[in-house]
């Protein structure tokens, strides 16, 4: 493994953070998960976590998303406040089959206190024709596209996506990070674990590898890829991952 990498920061690393983990360290009984990884959510700006499996992506999503306290270290909410501060898009998404996918949105709204725009969210993640159809008739993308609206639902400033692209066809899989990054652009703070590297070359404005347990690089994939002097995100991947070996 090469040693950690850290590019200078973009104009786009340089936003305002909204959510932050200072000094994130996490153990599961003797099993050291996490070690004093620092990562700032900056708004306007999607955030990519790629890494093997088993190297603590999802432990540490689940630390800023609040739903696992850290053995050591903070996290920080720094937004506005807000009925739903963080938006979540788990990697199975689960809902009542027997909704249409315009009650499970207005279902949602409604936990919020909110009235949802139904047409305009299922519209934005390209549902618009499946407004009436129960869950249960949804294909697996479809209903990954719906809890992606889901997310969204109260507009909050931070979102969290983990693997929004798993079982989507080419297409799809595009379009839910033609979302992802339509939304940093008016300014959520978006994060996104995927193990897709070309779409997260393609649209994610920072890049945290996560291995072993810490942050081994981070950078715009630009910066990455010339700080490793390689052409492509899986050439870091594969250089700060496998030393470049294969």
């Amino acid at each position: 493994m090469t040693d950690a990498l850290t590019a200078t920061p973009t104009a786009d690393t340089a936003a305002e953070s909204l959510l932050s983990a200072a000094g994130i360290s996490h153990r599961y009984g003797e099993l050291s998960v996490l070690q004093s990884v620092d990562v700032d959510v900056p708004s306007g700006a999607v955030t990519a976590v790629i890494g093997p499996n088993g190297t603590g992506k999802t432990t540490l999503l689940r630390i800023l998303l609040g739903q696992l306290s850290p053995t050591e270290g903070s996290v920080e909410y720094t937004g506005p406040a807000v009925d739903r501060p963080i938006g979540y898009l788990p990697q199975q998404p689960s809902f009542r089959p027997q909704f249409t996918a315009a009650e499970t949105l207005a279902f949602y709204g409604a936990l919020l206190g909110r009235e949802v725009d139904t047409p305009a969210a299922l519209d934005r993640v390209g549902l618009a024709d499946a407004a009436d159809r129960p869950v249960e008739a949804l294909s697996g993308g479809m209903r990954r596209l719906l809890g992606i609206a889901q997310s969204l639902v109260g507009e909050p400033p931070v979102v969290v996506f983990d693997e929004p692209a798993s079982g989507l066809d080419p297409s799809m899989s595009t379009r839910a990070f033609e979302i992802l990054s339509e939304r940093a652009r008016e300014g959520t703070a978006i994060v996104v674990s995927s193990h897709d590297l070309g779409l997260v070359e393609r649209f994610a404005d920072r890049v945290l590898v996560v291995h072993d347990g810490t942050i081994a690089a981070r950078g715009s994939p630009r910066e990455l890829m010339a700080e490793t002097g390689t052409e492509s995100l899986w050439d870091v991947y594969d250089a700060v991952v496998h030393g470049g070996d294969q």
